[in-house]
């Protein structure tokens, strides 16, 4: 395994570019046209899709920046410290770091990103000779559970009143979907396999790549004192954060009294911005974690409307509709969902977004999911993880993680791809059985 790891990792450092180059190679790719389009067509429609999905990203900033904010929080980064003594071992560091960033990706992807290369950091500033890309790798593999978690966009979407296909399907509870019983199955199978498959890619001693502990201590923010004008005084003070955070709160709890365990994505992002108030204490502690935090999300920002300019080329082109239906017509009853999780794993190359690629996919699969009788819930959810899945080696979501970390994708691509190889084969089995 060993030898293996070492070989893909070479690979990945000499040909892996910059996410922000490889969105530039899928759009000239996607544009030459594999349809009847033009070429000035696929031009048309990516310009027309370049801004298509500006609401869909805001979320998702906000959900890497609240994560973030949440993460870096004194309550957790104590939590976090206390829990990085617990790794006695370079190998039990990779097992543990792995086992935190599954589970918290699961209850968030956003905030499982962050917390998982902050407790990754952490370990690495406090444990001497464990290898750093290895660890951030580790963290980053938590990401494929998200999309069977309960910040899943696909599940959240089809359980929210008004989705764009309720009238076909109508509304699916999570019990269907996040809560089913082989969605658990493939999410314990993944929280069992994948920190051992990354505690094997541990490379030999003379491999190892270590980082300086000094260059991973986390800035902090001073409170001023003294005497203080007005405004610092409020910018200082405990009692805005906790009546904003006292507001949000009975927001949460009137909102999950009526409408019941409703976790939709913008009740996600008003929990973690509420409880970032919170736990920083001070708006002026809140406003800085803000601030470090938006820097992670550059890479998002500027590429996210390259992805949406990709869709509109794969969707108005019909090129994303061609790929789905070749799937669909090698599927039957027993095999679809299988395919569907294929099929969705190639199309998130171009479109990684779980919202953009189910707008995407949905229509067709939706409609062969009625013809061959297998439900919707299903269908969804396999759709969901084919986005999870490929995620492992398709740079763009590994950002937020690479900037707290000071990586690059080239680093820890190489172990992602064998995460990719075993989760592949584990959300199979589920879907195919079960």
């Amino acid at each position: 395994m060993k030898t293996l790891t070492r070989f893909s990792n070479t690979l990945m450092e000499r040909y892996l570019p910059d996410p922000y180059i490889f969105v530039a190679i899928l759009t000239l790719l996607v544009g030459v046209g594999l349809t009847d389009s033009s070429p000035l067509d696929m031009v048309v429609y990516w310009g027309d899709g370049f801004w298509g999905l500006l609401a869909f990203t805001m979320q998702m900033v906000i959900v890497l920046v609240a994560g973030h904010v949440l993460a870096s929080s004194p309550v957790f980064k104590k939590l976090l410290s206390t829990m990085a003594r617990g790794a006695k071992s370079p190998g039990s560091a990779i097992l543990l770091v792995t086992f935190v960033s599954l589970i918290a990706c699961w209850i968030n992807w956003g905030f499982g990103l962050v917390i998982g290369a902050l407790f990754a950091k952490e370990i690495a500033r406090q444990l001497p000779g464990v290898d750093y890309r290895l660890l951030i790798a580790s963290a980053y593999s938590g990401f494929i559970v998200w999309h069977g978690g309960l910040g899943g966009s696909i599940p959240l979407s089809i359980a929210t009143e008004g989705h764009p296909f309720a009238e076909q399907i109508g509304i699916i509870t999570t019990s269907e979907t996040i809560f089913s019983t082989y969605n658990l199955l493939i999410v314990a199978l993944l929280i069992i396999t994948v920190p051992l498959l990354n505690r094997w890619m541990m490379p030999k001693k003379e491999d190892t790549f270590i980082v300086d502990p000094a260059l991973l201590v986390e800035p902090t923010v001073v409170d001023e004192i003294g005497d203080l004008t007005p405004a610092a005084k409020m910018e200082n003070s405990y009692v805005l954060s906790i009546l904003i955070g006292a507001l949000g709160l009975v927001y949460l709890g009137y909102h999950f009294a009526t409408k019941g365990f409703d976790l939709n994505l913008n009740i996600v992002n008003l929990i973690f911005v509420i409880l970032g108030i919170i736990f920083h204490g001070t708006p002026k502690r809140f406003l800085a974690a803000v601030t470090n935090a938006v820097k992670t999300a550059g890479g998002i920002i500027i590429q996210f409307p390259f992805y949406a300019g990709i869709m509109g080329m794969m969707v108005t082109s019909g090129l994303a509709g061609l790929m789905s239906e070749a799937f669909v017509s090698i599927s039957n009853e027993n095999t679809f969902p299988l395919f569907a999780f294929y099929a969705a794993g190639i199309v998130n190359f171009f479109v990684p977004s779980g919202g953009g690629q189910w707008a995407v996919q949905a229509p067709i699969m939706l409609d062969a999911a009625q013809t061959l009788g297998v439900s919707y819930s299903k269908t969804a959810m396999a759709i969901a993880w084919g986005d999870a899945w490929t995620n492992m080696i398709q740079p763009f979501w590994a950002l937020p993680a690479l900037a707290i970390a000071g990586l690059k994708a080239k680093d820890i691509m190489g172990y992602c791809l064998f995460v990719l190889i075993l989760s592949g084969i584990v959300i199979s089995f589920g879907l195919y059985f079960f």
